[in-house]
């Protein structure tokens, strides 16, 4: 009988592929339960407080590896009031994990682990020196440590050694997110709890399960979106040249299509850097024929803002070019400061256009009581569509602070 075989869990980490992404969800559900363990066995509160019958320090919370489930941890942990730091090989997520409010861990070591599918690299003997002297440093400190670090088809690195565990505050909580492939923790029993000289440590390879109502909605959801991926015309289409459906494949027509290595290649396609260019050294790259054409295009152009400019000073009136002198200027600030605004400010910035916008849609109002009435009404119309843009992205952008 022909039969057909997928996989939900080998499903690439592309941009069109996270609403299908049954790991994701699942490691987020695993980093948030992590805290909440971690919380139960601490037996002290998370958030620091000054009472009457005494002054309580907060917790401090260790999550190495700012993955999804360790993002997710740190989101979780620094809401409950922890003083929260963060490590990862992966220099890209710094700002993800600053966002959130949380300390990041920084090495004096050059070297990026940013590996294939969202995951880290191993690295070198040397960094991996200087980032366990980190951990032995911060485990006398804190008073939670999660890991959340692996590396798939490999072993979990051993991070936190025995004798950091013994180092440890008398109290303290591990919990080790990568027991499943061994664990980061060396003192970890998969699937176990154990105690070990005061120092309880948690290996538990079911985190998802224990939250089952969230575990399976996330779940369902996941699987209906691939559902609709696979569907076309309300039928079953295996387009096995697909990246998704090709990696997800394990049988096809009686045929097993599964290749351990052909799924690391998958994993492996990374986007080649991109060097960003000027014009200037583009121009110098192009052939000499190209170049003159660009010169003689790059001249007329500038001969004919120069004929405008002139046409506009002979012909226009003092109160036109006073208008257009303010609009030339008002695009060049516009254009230098909205440059210069570092992108993880956009959002804020999009929300502050509203004020500018209603100016401008009360300006368009007035002037349509005149005689002239297509350009305001163009401004209006321009103007009140940013409005309701700036306000759906300002009430998104509000909704991800309300608990």
């Amino acid at each position: 009988i022909a039969s057909t075989a997928i996989a939900v869990y080998p499903i690439p980490r592309i941009s069109r592929s996270q609403s299908m992404d049954v790991l994701s969800s699942m490691a987020n559900i695993s980093g948030y339960r992590a805290v909440t363990e971690a919380a139960h066995n601490f037996g002290r509160l998370f958030t620091g407080q000054i009472t009457a019958a005494g002054k309580i320090p907060p917790a401090k919370v260790l999550v190495i590896g700012a993955g999804v489930a360790g993002l997710s941890a740190v989101g979780c942990a620094q809401s409950l009031g922890a003083i929260v730091r963060a490590f990862d090989t992966r220099s890209g997520v710094r700002e993800e994990v600053q966002s959130m409010g949380a300390e990041y861990l920084e090495l004096n070591f050059e070297e990026d682990g940013t590996g294939s599918g969202g995951y880290a690299k191993t690295m070198s003997k040397e960094f991996i020196d200087a980032e366990m002297r980190l951990f032995a440093e911060q485990a006398k400190e804190v008073n939670i440590i999660i890991t959340t670090a692996a590396i798939p088809g490999k072993k979990s690195p051993v991070l936190i050694t025995k004798e950091m565990v013994e180092s440890m505050i008398p109290g303290s909580v591990i919990v080790d997110l990568a027991a499943e492939g061994g664990g980061n923790c060396e003192m970890t029993k998969p699937g176990e709890f154990r105690v070990y000289k005061k120092v309880t440590i948690i290996g538990f390879t079911d985190l998802p399960s224990r939250l089952p109502t969230q575990a399976s909605q996330l779940f369902s959801n996941n699987t209906a979106k691939l559902i609709q991926h696979l569907n076309v015309d309300g039928e079953l289409n295996l387009d096995l040249e697909d990246e998704i459906t090709g990696a997800i494949t394990v049988v096809h027509d009686g045929k097993v299509l599964w290749d351990p290595e052909a799924q690391n290649k998958v994993q492996k396609k990374t986007v080649a850097p991109v060097k960003l260019e000027t014009v200037s050294e583009k121009i110098s790259e192009l052939p000499e024929v190209e170049k003159k054409k660009w010169s003689l295009l790059k001249m007329i152009g500038w001969l004919s803002a120069f004929v405008l400019v002139a046409l506009i000073g002979f012909g226009g009136s003092s109160e036109f070019i006073s208008h257009v002198t303010v609009f030339v200027l008002a695009c060049f600030v516009g254009y230098m400061v909205i440059w210069n605004v570092s992108p993880s400010l956009h959002t804020p910035l999009m929300s502050v256009t509203n004020a500018i916008s209603g100016i401008i849609v009360i300006g368009g109002m007035i002037h349509l009581s005149g005689e002239q009435i297509i350009l305001p009404a163009i401004a209006v119309l321009i103007a009140a569509i940013n409005i309701v843009g700036g306000f759906l992205v300002t009430h998104r952008m509000l909704e991800m602070f309300r608990k």
